[in-house]
């Protein structure tokens, strides 16, 4: 009995030890990395919104001897229409060069001032209207705060150029026995700008994303020609400026990301015969 069962113990040891030698032989198993995609590149983007625009001050040369008091200052609101290159340097990183046109806001503003005719005070009341209109150009800079569900906020900043340019300008005054009416032709003028946004950028596709973003933006001043009476004449140079002009937007902007975003794929595990 002792003869058969020790054959057969030596025999089985052989056999695995066989085994285990072919099984060193095989490549330790290949974790497989995640797809990843790299948003890195030059895109393209579009924008339109509408502006919510607010004027500081109006100014003239008579300010120097008239003092009036404000009772209304507005613009309408207005489109606004852009376009622009940028990079994408990596997830939270990405920079851009944009110009639009911002379309024409009407502007409505009334004052008062008391005027002495001889002895007598008399209060009279001007009215404006005006056109503005703008080309803003614009390098900016985003940060991009993380991602959830394929929804990107951020926050950025930018720095460049506004052309400023008021139209249809007129001042009425309808105060009975007094009333008087001037105009001023269309001028413009070039202003450092500035802005400063925070949004939020859904994901579509790898290629495709969409922006829903808010900028404050600083465009200067603007400025009109000179003021002249109904009958085209002028005694004096007399533009009226607009002073510090500034605006609270809301824009719809999309991006495409230029060529194929570069993507990793999973490699399968090798197994060796």
């Amino acid at each position: 009995m002792r003869r058969v069962v020790l054959p057969a113990l030596l025999s089985f040891a052989a056999i695995a030890a066989s085994g285990a030698a072919r099984a060193a032989d095989l490549p330790a198993p290949y974790i497989a990395p995640p797809l990843e995609v790299s948003a890195a590149g030059w895109y393209l983007r579009g924008d339109i919104g509408f502006s919510n625009q607010k004027l500081g001050s109006l100014t003239s040369v008579e300010d120097s001897t008239t003092d009036f008091t404000w009772l209304a200052n507005e613009f309408d609101a207005a489109p606004i229409f852009g376009a622009g290159v940028g990079y994408k340097f990596n997830d939270w990183l990405r920079v851009d060069v944009t110009g639009e046109y911002r379309g024409k806001s009407s502007f409505n503003g009334m004052d008062s001032y008391v005027y002495w005719d001889g002895d007598t005070p008399v209060t009279r009341t001007n009215r404006y209207t005006a056109d503005k209109s703008e080309w803003l150009f614009l390098a900016n800079a985003y940060l991009d705060l993380g991602t959830w569900y394929s929804i990107t906020p951020f926050v950025g900043a930018g720095i460049g150029a506004s052309r400023n340019t008021i139209s249809g300008y007129t001042d009425t005054d309808s105060t009975p026995g007094y009333e008087s009416f001037g105009y001023a032709n269309s001028d413009s003028k070039w202003n450092f700008a500035w802005a400063l946004y925070a949004g939020l950028a859904y994901q579509v596709t790898p290629n495709f994303t969409i922006e829903f973003a808010y900028r404050y933006v600083d465009l200067g001043d603007g400025i009109t020609g000179d003021v002249r009476a109904a009958d085209g004449t002028s005694s004096y140079y007399n533009p009226v400026s607009f002073n510090d002009i500034t605006s609270q937007d809301f824009r719809l902007g999309l991006r495409w990301l230029l060529g194929d975003a570069t993507v990793v794929e999973a490699y399968p595990v090798v197994r060796k015969d």
